[in-house]
């Protein structure tokens, strides 16, 4: 962030020093009308006025070409790519590194020319467009696909995962830091890969501890039967997390084949998932209301979508306070598919884009800390384990025994969403206090 921020200024300050050149140019062009309508006047002072003027004009000029080449020069070495855009998205600058990572080989300094022409980039365009609207800094990350106009060599070109970092500058200039991501998404691919392999490998002899286990469970007595009994909840433990790895492994990898859609009638799903709770929501004391759409149907995997609304209702339950609803909100809105995007998304039909789903699940318990807010969608990500225990003996004491989760069963969610072309977003709610997981669907064609 450090670095981030002592970049940001450099580009600030490389803003600045086109807007005070422009302005010298203004106050000199002032200047020279000023001599003009006192042409009839004695010369010699303004003559004199005029190049003091000029003097300080020009020392001012040194002073700030020196402090900008001092900032290129920074901005050359520095490890992430920069690149600045005047008001009419004309290439005004950029440094090495934006050269390679957007690819520019037909743009040399002190030239102004369409970044349009130079880079075909949806997504920065976008960025650069909402940062001079908003006039406020933006982040976007997406995988960017140089263009290559040699067929041969397109075997060759390789797609980058891009993070952009934007910035209003004055005059309406945007300076836009660039940083490959890349070398973290591969890094990131072959650690999954290797926990899928191990996963695979796991899979047989914890099987085969499990039978052995329920085998043992018949044959023996008391205390020993009580040590098989806990081997074998604790082998069925790891045969979960082994399936949940696996599952969620192939949800990354093919995600559109991993689907079978039909068209499900969204209400009767959420009921269907909240009754297989419904003991244990009654053990807390839990109620479930429903608000909004009567009847609505969607094109979805069925089976999959029920494993979203299980795994979610199962958190909401096991951090609601008692004797509260937990509360379904489902609305139909109209949205732009460019806003749901993510790097592995499926893309939707022409007819899915133009109406999505809005699913709001909101519960009343302590909801999400700060610290694990950004990290609740990761993988084995289980939040802070003091804070959890300290909540479950002291706050519900009841609930001391609950065993927590894997830390995939919202990476699951997640995966399946966007396997289907959604997006979901968890936060807390500012009434209840407690998570609201807020999820948008395409709903597709849904026709019977």
């Amino acid at each position: 962030m450090t670095l981030l921020a002592f970049l940001l200024g450099l580009a600030l300050g490389i803003g600045v020093w086109f807007w005070q050149k422009r302005r010298l140019q203004r106050q000199l062009g002032q200047m020279l009308g000023t001599l003009q309508r006192d042409a009839t006047s004695p010369a010699l002072p303004v003559v004199s006025r005029l190049r003091r003027e000029i003097a300080i004009a020009n020392q001012q000029r040194e002073m700030l070409e020196a402090e900008l080449q001092i900032k290129q020069w920074l901005l050359q070495i520095a490890p992430l790519g920069y690149l600045q855009v005047d008001e009419e998205n004309q290439l005004v600058w950029c440094n090495e590194q934006a050269r390679q990572l957007l690819q520019i080989d037909r743009w040399e300094p002190g030239q102004l020319r369409l970044l349009l022409e130079l880079v075909r980039s949806y997504e920065l365009d976008q960025l650069i467009e909402k940062t001079r609207h908003q006039q406020q800094p933006n982040i976007r990350e997406w995988v960017f696909h140089p263009s290559c106009l040699d067929g041969s060599a397109m075997g060759d070109v390789q797609a980058l995962t891009l993070r952009a970092s934007s910035w209003p500058l004055p005059e309406g200039e945007i300076g836009v830091f660039l940083e490959n991501r890349q070398p973290l998404v591969e890094l990131s691919q072959s650690r999954n890969q290797w926990f899928s392999d191990l996963a695979h490998e796991l899979r047989t002899p914890l099987t085969s501890i499990r039978l052995v286990a329920e085998a043992l469970q018949g044959r023996l007595e008391p205390p020993a039967s009580r040590w098989v009994e806990k081997l074998l909840h604790e082998t069925n433990r790891l045969i979960n997390l082994v399936q949940d790895w696996l599952e969620l492994s192939n949800l990354e990898k093919n995600p559109s084949k991993s689907l079978s859609y039909q068209p499900v009638e969204l209400r009767a799903l959420i009921h269907s998932a909240w009754q297989t709770f419904e003991l244990l929501a009654q053990t807390h004391q839990l109620t479930l209301t429903y608000k909004g759409l009567d009847t609505i149907w969607i094109r979805a995997d069925q089976a999959r979508l029920t494993q979203v609304f299980l795994n979610l209702f199962d958190n909401a339950i096991k951090h609601s306070h008692p004797q509260q609803a937990i509360q379904v909100e489902v609305t139909r809105l109209a949205e732009d598919i460019n806003t749901l995007t993510t790097s592995n998304l499926a893309t939707p039909t022409l007819d899915d884009r133009s109406s999505f789903i809005q699913i709001d699940i909101i519960d009343s318990g302590t909801g999400f800390s700060e610290t694990d807010m950004p990290h609740v969608f990761e993988r084995l990500y289980r939040g802070d384990a003091s804070r959890h225990k300290e909540q479950a003996t002291s706050e519900h004491p009841e609930r001391s025994s609950v065993t927590k989760g894997s830390g995939l069963g919202l990476a699951i969610v997640q995966q399946i969403i966007q396997a289907h072309g959604g997006s979901i977003k968890a936060t807390n709610h500012p009434k209840t206090g407690g998570a609201w997981l807020q999820i948008k669907l395409p709903q597709g064609k849904a026709s019977l």
